[in-house]
């Protein structure tokens, strides 16, 4: 679906296999490339290591993006994948090392919970390595569910 209005939107970024800085530029290049899809800023890269994947995983190069676009969120979903796959992505056992991994965090304010794609994203709140390069570029964002700020949510974490 196609929406009239544009809508900012903001995507993890995240590589931990092959050259992760050029995988993370392409991944972002790719993305703007998309028609009705504009890249509004960028956050630096922060390396961190692997979590949650198997032991001994190579560490993260990990980006926050903020774009505006005019697709509906599922078709931003799709062209995420699409992309994912194009630049080497397999999806064989949950967490493990990766060229490229896409995550849709937040779609404007909305709230979606459908089969396939939930926002905002599920475990954005809990993890460091999302937070950090969000609160870099839209530290004033309000999480829709959560009602805290992303700068907010950054301070609250755990042994920050």
């Amino acid at each position: 679906m196609q929406r009239n209005v544009p809508i900012l939107t903001y995507i993890a970024l995240g590589s931990n296999l092959g050259d992760r800085d050029a995988n993370l530029q392409q991944a972002i290049l790719h993305i703007n490339a998309t028609p009705s899809v504009r890249l509004v800023r960028a956050s630096k890269f922060y390396e961190t290591p692997a979590v949650g994947g198997p032991v001994g995983a190579p560490p993260f190069l990990n980006a926050a993006a903020e774009f505006e676009t005019t697709l509906g969120s599922h078709a931003l979903l799709h062209r995420l994948l699409e992309i994912e796959q194009l630049m080497g992505r397999v999806r064989r056992v949950k967490w493990e090392p990766r060229p490229i991994d896409l995550d849709l965090l937040l779609y404007g304010d909305h709230i979606i919970s459908s089969q396939e794609l939930v926002i905002p994203h599920p475990l954005m709140h809990e993890r460091k390595f999302v937070l950090e390069p969000l609160a870099e570029i839209a530290p004033g964002m309000v999480h829709p569910t959560l009602q805290m700020t992303v700068g907010g949510l950054l301070a609250a974490l755990p042994n920050r």
